[in-house]
């Protein structure tokens, strides 16, 4: 039992390792707190069980192409803003902590996904913190009505109440970690440039997702107007709270599907490209400049920051549907058109990938013009600052012919990180026989770097660009694809 400001939570042991789950950070976003920032939690009396993972945020399914390799947890009940922790020792002081932020486009995912149990890290010194924070148009609709990024303030939240009640675990709270993937990296990006974070954490690593993916005003405002129109009412929020929260939940996922499946530029734009109609958005008050502008100008420099892109990022979206077979030299051409790059651009992928089809050249494009770029360009602005602790890496473990073609692709590396890769849920995407060397390996720079705030090779600058290229070893090269690198110059 663990005694916090609100009262007693109960939890659990096994192997050594104390689990307190599901414990409430904020009240439920339901009824008059609906679409509205998080309120604090309502003291309780006795003791809370803390046993089991809390209700997870309402949320969709993911388009079905993703939904086996990517296993959905759903727990009914309206205290969805909670968070979980597990610690070697509730009666330790000093710990270092990983405060984690899942992914899943903003519109899907939880704390409670079987990959990110938090064990491993607590078996090895580190307080782990996993959190859920609200999706889609709960989340994120932007109506220009001055409520905005209630996600992102969900994030804040969370990180107010592990400042506030870690050290009942064990834990430093001068010594927090925030890290991410995907859409949690990119939250791990924006609270880095967020004066509103200052305090909160000391360090931070984002995993294949950086801060290019913020909407504008403009485009925020035309996701509302477009989720309006689906549901068939005005663009107004009471009007919308008063959809049922299911109907709601349906035609949010509906766009994501759209625009992750079949997007119309005319339509959508940039998001045509970017994938994410839900996401933290330029409101002027919640987040008041750009993120890679507000990092340029030196927000966040003082943070160590661990960032990096897995080698094949773009395969998840091409070989699970086959796509990457059919993808012919015309198609390769509009479709790397679309990213800015010309024919001339493509030579320098092909002559570096000579057996490779152009379905396999398409997946190294968007890797790059989604993944790696944007997490180089946020090295470079922080550089640009005066930024001395920033490191990079590749993940770039397994090859494709061990887990049915996808190789390293978008979300390979978390059950590595976690140490979790003999759940069976994960073997859809990592394979049937994942490496356990390279598990270690990774899992282990992790909780270097959440320790001691050091990965284990160079800090990266615009001189040397040194990656860690991560498998069951670590093997810094300095600017690996430099000439791949050099074609999105001007462009991403």
């Amino acid at each position: 039992m663990v005694r916090l400001g609100h009262g007693v939570v109960r939890g659990k042991t096994a192997s050594g390792v104390h689990a307190f789950l599901g414990i409430p950070y904020a009240a439920p976003p339901f009824g008059a707190n609906r679409m509205r920032p998080p309120q604090p939690v309502q003291p309780w009396d006795g003791e809370r069980d803390a046993t089991a993972y809390g209700p997870t945020a309402p949320k969709g399914d993911y388009p079905p192409q993703f939904a086996p390799l990517f296993p959905e947890v759903v727990i009914p009940g309206e205290d969805c803003l909670n968070l979980n922790v597990w610690t070697p020792d509730p009666g330790a002081t000093g710990l270092p902590v990983l405060v984690w932020l899942h992914g899943g486009s903003f519109t899907n995912g939880s704390s409670s996904v079987g990959a990110y149990d938090g064990s491993a890290f607590a078996r090895d010194g580190v307080v782990c913190v996993t959190v859920n924070y609200r999706l889609g148009a709960e989340g994120y609709l932007f109506l220009d009505d001055g409520i905005a990024n209630l996600g992102l303030l969900d994030q804040l939240a969370a990180l107010r109440w592990v400042r506030d009640n870690i050290a009942a675990f064990g834990g430093d709270p001068a010594r927090v970690t925030v890290a991410g993937e995907s859409a949690g990296a990119m939250s791990v990006t924006t609270l880095l440039s967020m004066p509103l974070a200052e305090g909160l954490f000391a360090q931070a690593i984002a995993q294949s997702g950086a801060a290019a993916h913020t909407l504008t005003r403009q485009q925020a405002r035309t996701v509302g107007g477009y989720l309006a129109d689906v549901l068939g009412v005005a663009p107004d929020r009471k009007v919308i709270e008063a959809i049922p929260l299911d109907k709601l939940v349906q035609a949010a996922s509906d766009l994501v599907v759209e625009v992750q499946t079949a997007p119309d530029p005319a339509k959508w734009g940039q998001l045509a490209l970017s994938l994410l109609p839900f996401a933290p958005a330029l409101d002027g008050a919640i987040l008041t400049a750009m993120p890679i502008d507000a990092i340029t100008a030196g927000q966040g420099a003082e943070i160590p920051l661990l960032i990096g892109s897995n080698r094949d990022e773009g395969r998840l979206f091409l070989v699970p549907t086959g796509i990457i077979a059919a993808i012919d030299e015309p198609t390769l051409a509009m479709m790397a058109g679309a990213y800015g790059l010309t024919g001339d651009d493509l030579a320098v992928y092909r002559t570096n990938r000579p057996e490779s089809s152009c379905g396999d050249i398409l997946a190294a494009v968007i890797t790059d013009w989604y993944y790696r770029i944007p997490a180089i360009r946020v090295s470079e602005a922080r550089s640009a600052a005066g930024a001395t602790r920033t490191w990079m890496y590749r993940f770039d473990h397994p090859e494709p012919e061990a887990n049915h073609g996808l190789g390293a692709c978008h979300g390979t590396e978390v059950p590595f990180v976690f140490d979790t890769i003999t759940r069976p849920e994960t073997h859809p995407l990592l394979g049937d026989a994942p490496s356990q060397a390279a598990a270690d390996r990774t899992h282990r720079v992790w909780v270097e770097f959440i320790t001691h705030g050091e990965p284990g090779w160079a800090p990266y600058d615009t001189v040397g660009r040194t990656t860690g290229l991560l498998t069951d070893n670590i093997n810094p090269v300095d600017d690996p694809a430099g000439d791949e690198r050099a074609l999105w110059e001007d462009i991403r």
